[in-house]
């Protein structure tokens, strides 16, 4: 096994009993692997800077583990684990993430299937590296949507009926007041409070309401920052 790691016998040992590919398991294909890169797409981009609720995975290929620019949500274990993403590393790490990495945040139980894994494995040395997410898309491997994964719709320019201007909290319930000059009450429980700080969000000091549900009853507020938050809800019957 090539030596790969700063520090870290656990992980050392981890990957001796996980990282290497069965002698009966086929070169890695990259076709294969790109339909199991499918369920990461949930978690993961491939565009640069673009964080969900994984890092984005734009040149993570012989990257330390745990670096992505920006990305503030490891686990201390990964942040410390001292090596660098490459085939042997990422076999251990998607044979079973909390074996290799005790601790970690990531909620992917790991993949049994050797095979399986050299397969993902070929895809990620391609879309992992520089340009890689346009490279796979040019090369017929994945659509072009997968890029940006499940990163949100720029909230742009709501119209009034979305813009809040006001939310009052008294009981158990919020009244949304919106540009458009209306008071909705809500069951506080069908609220969710959500901060997108990012260029997807709105405007700051422009919190905007998206109704969801069935009948419309449930709804989340997009604030730009705590701040926001903080300024637009207040107590009061």
């Amino acid at each position: 096994m090539k030596r790969f790691f700063k520090r870290g016998s656990a992980i050392l040992t981890v990957l001796a009993a996980f990282g290497a590919v069965p002698a009966d398991a086929e070169e890695g294909n990259a076709t294969r692997g790109a339909e199991a890169y499918r369920a990461c797409v949930a978690c993961h981009a491939l565009e640069p800077d673009l964080h969900l609720t994984g890092p984005s995975l734009a040149g993570f290929w012989g990257r330390a583990a745990g670096t992505a620019e920006a990305y503030l949500r490891y686990s201390p274990g990964l942040k410390e684990a001292g090596f660098e993403w490459n085939a042997a590393a990422l076999d251990g790490w998607l044979a079973d993430p909390a074996a290799m990495i005790p601790g970690t945040f990531m909620v992917f139980r790991g993949m049994g299937d050797g095979q399986a894994r050299a397969d993902l494995i070929a895809f990620l040395e391609i879309a992992g590296a520089p340009g890689g997410g346009e490279k796979a898309v040019a090369a017929g491997l994945i659509p072009a949507s997968w890029v940006s994964a499940t990163a949100p719709q720029p909230i742009g320019d709501a119209p009034p009926q979305a813009r809040v201007a006001a939310i009052r909290h008294c009981g158990d319930s919020y009244f949304i007041a919106t540009e458009d000059g209306r008071e909705t009450p809500y069951w506080e429980k069908n609220i969710r409070l959500k901060i997108d700080s990012v260029e997807t969000g709105p405007p700051p000091g422009t919190p905007v309401i998206l109704t969801a549900g069935m009948q419309g009853d449930r709804a989340s507020v997009i604030f730009a920052s705590l701040s926001d938050l903080k300024t637009v809800i207040k107590e009061g019957c």
